[in-house]
């Protein structure tokens, strides 16, 4: 956050959210040169370049953003929303060094605002949603009879089971499966947990400091999984077929996104599921260092949104972060299975729109 007032804002938006949201009763988007491709493409109106509004959004993003595309273009007739999805970081980088325009950014790690795009290419951002990460399989899948929140681990570890997660340079998700594979050492004291889930198998490394325990990720190339056992991937979204297709018995993934898609699912222990603020000081005991150098430290999962500074249609964009952020779209969160934070918790506030601002604290 950009400030500790903002921090505590958010971790007393947490506290409130995880007690009242369980008594809560593109398409994923195409790729970057399908995307690239609609750019000349028509709407549901006049194919005029001021009604196209640019979305660049995390895969886990992709269901409940379409369906706020639907309601925003019934909402403005003419208006074409075209979004691309991949994981958090590559959005983010999209802008900041290939030069993308983007009308929105919304990432599944909202702290990759202010520490890759702020104050060049962001000026604020708004923590909007939470999730926690799963373990999900199907009916199919090797074992599926016998895993559970007690052995888990030991079911990937068998030698048929194959399993999957997302490239930590590239996805939130693929950063937090690291996190959350070595909080599992310390939850179940058993120090082999992630040697023998991610090292042995990986070209990935740890080290430990003063009980911090740091993950290294090479280049993605040097990641070099053994397939036999790992199927890595840019954004987790993409495993989602594979589980499907039976090409991999479980994956690392948000709760949402199973939710979206009917899987089965682990639900693992607060400690280390990176969904309660009761444990955010357990969490910061585990950081990843990708290859770009930027290190994430463990914490609880928040979305973030904002509107770059290189948004070509600024207008259009601020109304669809309003129904993002106003009830109609908290209420498709939701039903996607993913808590809205209500009211959001913005950093850079005064920089917001002011139709902004009125939602936030």
């Amino acid at each position: 956050m950009s400030s500790r007032r903002d921090i505590y804002k958010l971790l007393v938006i947490f506290t409130v959210l995880s007690v009242t949201f369980f008594g809560l009763g593109c398409v994923d988007s195409s790729s970057d040169e399908a995307g690239e491709a609609e750019e000349n493409g028509t709407g549901a109106g006049p194919a005029e370049e001021s009604s196209i509004l640019k979305v660049f959004h995390a895969g886990s993003l992709g269901v409940p953003f379409e369906e706020l595309e639907q309601e925003f273009e019934a909402q403005n007739p003419g208006v074409d929303v075209q979004r691309e999805a991949a994981g958090s970081a590559k959005c983010v980088r999209k802008i900041t060094e290939l030069g993308k325009n983007a009308d929105i950014l919304a990432s599944a790690d909202y702290n990759l605002i202010p520490t890759m795009m702020m104050p060049e290419y962001a000026d604020w951002y708004t923590a909007f949603a939470k999730n926690q990460i799963v373990i999900a399989y199907t009916n199919d899948s090797k074992y599926s009879d016998e895993i559970n929140a007690d052995n888990w681990y030991e079911i990937l570890r068998r030698p048929d089971v194959r399993y999957g997660f997302s490239n930590p340079n590239d996805d939130p998700c693929g950063y937090r499966t690291q996190m959350v594979t070595q909080l599992a050492e310390l939850q179940y004291e058993d120090d082999r947990i992630y040697d023998d889930l991610i090292i042995d198998l990986t070209g990935m490394t740890v080290t430990e400091e003063n009980g911090i325990y740091t993950v290294h990720v090479p280049e993605s190339e040097a990641i070099d999984p053994d397939t036999s056992k790992i199927m890595l991937r840019s954004m987790e979204v993409e495993l989602s077929s594979a589980l499907e297709m039976g090409e991999i018995d479980y994956f690392y993934i948000y709760r949402s996104v199973a939710v979206q898609h009917g899987f089965n699912f682990v639900e693992l222990p607060e400690e280390i599921d990176l969904s309660s603020i009761e444990y955010a000081d357990n969490y910061g005991k585990v950081q990843v260092e990708r290859a770009s150098g930027e290190i994430a430290t463990g914490a609880p999962i928040v979305y973030g949104v904002t509107i770059p500074t290189n948004a070509e249609n600024s207008e259009l964009a601020t109304e669809f972060v309003e129904l993002l952020l106003e009830e109609t779209g908290q209420q498709i969160f939701v039903e996607n299975g993913q808590p809205p934070i209500v009211p959001a918790v913005a950093g850079g506030k005064e920089a917001m729109p002011p139709a902004l601002q009125a939602l936030v604290e």
